[in-house]
């Protein structure tokens, strides 16, 4: 019966995996046809003509100051947690983990692959999945505390948005704290799924996260993360030709980049082409104008991150490699067998 319960349950968590895969992948391709009915593919054509070397070179140059950035965080994070791993190696790990999420659907498989991989590493899948969690949590929780602050000072019509943003922080603050209430609440020995994962999360936040050596470096490096990547979205702007002033881009492109955190995409695509037709369109510079910016963002972002493909080859040359050798080392040496022949 044992044997019959957890081949069921495997099929479930199989089903509900597949079923929330298709979930993101009919969200994106809804919102792109919506916008391919509304905008037509000229807005997106014009995004891909409007790509320039210095536009790259400025792409590259911010993604590889944000990368570190994040790769700090990431470290910092890790370390709260008793695992360690050095800055460069988390920097290659990061853009690996950027290059994926920017080619597969949902936009998060690639901090999945990171977390797992660093965790083998380290002995602790576990640890090394809760270090990405956090460290991903923390950017998206200063991310909307910078818009909310955007939005508070700098008058826009996108503004009513603001409840919104503010509801995700609160909800996610809430759900910090409740755990942890429960946690204190809770038998020590219990030892149920949601006791473990209450108590999982407050000893991450007490003494982790929330440490006083630690708090101040992951919000340090999550504000310059968002920095970076809304100077690169201003850069697209206005290499796509807008004369928008500073501030009122400032306001539209972060709240598309708070679209782009939901997991509902195609390499990225969907929500953050359909949000930026919507903050545009709403403060009279145009739908097709956000999509054209988005388009040429989302071109400058993959060529920023295709360090990362060329890091994922060469992990898969090396691990063939390896395993050739593996196979050359298992087989039998060929010179005992060779003096016998010539005893004979």
């Amino acid at each position: 019966m044992a044997s019959v319960h957890s081949v069921s349950a495997g099929i479930g968590r199989t089903y509900r995996r597949l079923g929330l895969r298709v979930l993101r992948l009919a969200a994106a391709v809804a919102v792109l046809w919506f916008l391919w009915r509304h905008v037509g593919t000229a807005p997106f054509q014009d995004g891909l003509r409007a790509v320039t070397w210095p536009g790259v070179l400025a792409a590259v140059t911010l993604t590889a100051l944000t990368t570190v950035c994040s790769a700090w965080r990431w470290r910092v994070a890790a370390q709260a947690l008793g695992i360690g791993i050095g800055l460069p190696a988390a920097v290659r790990s990061y853009y690996r983990s950027l290059f994926l999420n920017s080619v597969l659907i949902g936009g998060v498989l690639g901090d999945v692959h990171r977390a797992v991989t660093h965790g083998r590493r380290s002995g602790d899948v576990v640890l090394g999945l809760r270090a990405v969690a956090w460290e991903r949590l923390c950017g998206q929780v200063i991310q909307a505390l910078v818009t909310a602050v955007v939005l508070l000072t700098l008058p826009s019509p996108v503004r009513p948005v603001l409840p919104y943003v503010l509801a995700g922080v609160a909800s996610v603050a809430g759900a910090a704290g409740c755990a942890v209430l429960v946690a204190r609440h809770t038998d020590r020995r219990g030892r149920s799924r949601l006791t473990r994962a209450a108590r999982a999360v407050a000893d991450d936040l007490h003494h982790g996260m929330l440490a006083a050596r630690v708090w101040p470096q992951l919000a340090l490096a999550s504000v310059l993360v968002v920095a970076g990547h809304t100077a690169t979205f201003v850069i697209a702007a206005r290499v796509a030709g807008s004369t928008a002033s500073l501030g009122e881009l400032l306001v539209l492109l972060m709240v598309v980049q708070i679209a782009t955190v939901i997991p509902l995409s195609i390499g990225g695509w969907g929500l953050r082409e359909g949000a930026a037709a919507w903050a545009f369109a709403a403060a009279g510079l145009g739908a097709a104008t956000g999509v054209t910016i988005a388009t040429l963002y989302a071109v400058l972002m993959l060529t920023a991150v295709a360090p990362g493909a060329g890091l994922l080859l060469g992990d898969a040359v090396r691990h063939r490699r390896d395993q050739g050798q593996q196979g050359e080392s298992r087989r039998p040496d060929p010179a005992p067998q060779v003096l016998e022949v010539v005893r004979d």
